[in-house]
């Protein structure tokens, strides 16, 4: 089966900026896969290219199989997407935006609209809320309209952007199970986004974007594992742990807002730690050692901080 999606060296410029400098990415058929970076990474310019909205400037890339964009024809039908956000007719009811999406579907039978539109909304959970106009959408039912316009026909392969951008907790998770949903009836997911909450909720897989380069790709759990642990002293003396840690060659030691001390482990053993710390005469009220979180594990990775939010 091929994947659902292949790109190889792709590079985009505008200017003389560089918005992707060789990228790289395969997502298999069936993946949940978390396209993650900061803000400005390049994770946008990465969709539009492989819808088709901008051409690249080096480069290939395959949707389902299909070459793009020369097969865009075949290949975007299967395809829905959701990108910088939802635009639909304010004045107009939910249903009523998705029937004029619908008609201009150039594929679509007119005969079978209405069945198509009230089996989106189903799927989104927009029935009771159909004849409702959009302006008085909240902002978690404007994000479920626009998935259920990708949902108009059946699509194997969907690419959203940012999708629980802007909203309150309570549309984040309706927006988040609603994906879920999705994924797990089969259709393969994209999910560009810079909340690491979200890829630690929905996705198996994650690419890891850093200025205009694919830093990391791998299984969600793959990549915390391959993640070296920290040791974490807890200390009435904290300066004095700090230095001997540093002393025994631990890299990033640091102390955090609670006072505790912390230190990638490295090659270290955990109970040389302790006897050193002893040793030192440092009090030692409480030891361990931490896997490093998803932020960890990308600061690493990028040396930027990420949004954990949402």
């Amino acid at each position: 089966m091929p994947a659902a999606i292949s790109i190889e060296g792709l590079v985009k410029t505008f200017g003389t900026t560089r918005a992707l400098d060789g990228l790289d990415l395969e997502v298999a058929t069936g993946e949940v896969h978390g396209f993650l970076g900061p803000n400005g990474s390049g994770k946008t310019t990465t969709i539009r290219l492989l819808l088709g909205l901008i051409r690249p400037t080096a480069g290939r890339h395959e949707l389902l199989g299909l070459d793009m964009p020369r097969r865009a024809g075949r290949a975007l039908p299967a395809v829905g997407s959701l990108v910088e956000g939802p635009a639909f007719h304010p004045y107009l009811s939910g249903r009523a935006n998705l029937h004029r999406l619908d008609a201009a579907d150039r594929t679509a039978d007119p005969a079978t609209a209405r069945a198509r539109v009230d089996a989106a909304l189903l799927r989104v959970g927009l029935s009771a809320a159909a004849g409702k106009r959009y302006r008085a959408y909240s902002l978690g039912m404007r994000q479920r309209l626009a998935i259920a316009a990708t949902l108009l026909r059946s699509r194997e392969l969907l690419i959203l952007d940012e999708p629980t951008n802007g909203l309150d907790p309570q549309g984040t998770r309706e927006v988040r199970a609603l994906i879920s949903g999705l994924a797990h009836g089969g259709s393969t997911v994209l999910l560009s986004t810079h909340l690491l909450s979200e890829v630690e909720q929905i996705c198996t897989h994650v690419g890891v974007m850093h200025v205009g380069r694919l830093v990391a790709q791998a299984p969600l759990a793959d990549l915390r594992a391959g993640a070296a642990p920290r040791v974490r002293v807890e200390t009435a003396r904290p300066a004095e742990a700090t230095g001997v840690l540093t002393g025994l060659g631990l890299d990033s030691v640091r102390t955090t807002a609670t006072g505790e001390v912390e230190a990638l482990l490295g090659t270290a053993q955990p109970e040389s730690v302790v006897a050193a710390l002893v040793h030192a005469g440092v009090p030692v009220r409480g030891f361990g050692c931490v896997r490093p979180d998803l932020e960890d594990v990308f600061v690493s990775l990028t040396g930027e901080g990420f949004d954990v939010s949402g």
